[in-house]
């Protein structure tokens, strides 16, 4: 059993949400971190026609370097007898979001994000160096970013391709990221997903950091919108 990289105690849910099953438990204990993220002034802007589709440009390579790091640290337990159940390539995203930078950017993407010509935030190179240095010791840390990542991306991803489809005018072969061809019916997928969180043997110490770290998750995600944010602002002043 993997143990926690990072002391989650600041983090521990009160007393009377301990019985609740763990869905509930990280639906509850996430529902403000959850709303900064959403309420951010770059993925209000975006969402609502304010911005172009330079800008989900720059959010889907933000997002490759995240999802990257991240699939790479789960690769590193899929036999885990906790976490290993939750890891399925149906949810994988990394294909999807190089292609997706392949029709944004061209054919030399990958030399682009190499060179900085695609320029990726701090908070996002931080997200990305937390997840390979804390992924592959901590499966409480991977499934909590794991949830809020996948679950979040099945439960928006059609309505924000839909939304920035009519905004910017961007073609499907730009938007996979957000197209789960393996899972038609996402909620059904949902359901089984949080059931097998609800039935698998985690300890009390263990639920307790997976809340921390998925309120952690949604904060660094939200950082990441603050430094595009500040990105774009600061090329608009030049």
């Amino acid at each position: 059993m993997t143990s926690t990289a990072v002391d989650t105690a600041s983090h521990a849910p009160n007393d009377a949400s301990t019985q609740e099953p763990l869905s509930q438990e990280l639906k509850s204990h996430t529902a403000a971190a959850h709303m900064a993220a959403e309420d951010s002034a770059f993925v209000a802007d975006l969402m609502g026609g304010k911005l172009d589709a330079a800008a989900l440009a720059s959010l889907l390579a933000q997002t490759l370097v995240i999802y990257r790091a991240m699939e790479d640290a789960l690769a590193l337990h899929a036999d885990d007898a906790q976490l290993g159940g939750f890891i399925d390539p149906k949810l994988a995203r990394v294909s999807a979001l190089e292609a997706d930078l392949a029709f944004h950017y061209g054919a030399d993407w990958d030399e682009q994000l190499a060179d900085g010509r695609i320029a990726i935030v701090p908070a996002t190179t931080a997200y990305a160096q937390k997840l390979a240095e804390v992924g592959p010791t901590s499966i409480e840390f991977l499934l909590a970013h794991h949830y809020v990542r996948y679950m979040g991306d099945l439960s928006g991803g059609l309505i924000i391709s839909r939304m920035v489809q009519r905004h910017y005018e961007i073609a499907e072969a730009g938007l996979n990221f957000y197209v789960f061809d393996e899972i038609p019916k996402p909620k059904p997928y949902k359901d089984a997903y949080r059931d097998r969180l609800d039935s698998t043997n985690f300890t009390r110490e263990q639920k307790d950091a997976i809340l921390g770290f998925a309120a952690e998750s949604f904060e660094l995600n939200r950082a990441v919108f603050v430094d595009l944010a500040a990105e774009r602002a600061s090329a608009h002043a030049a």
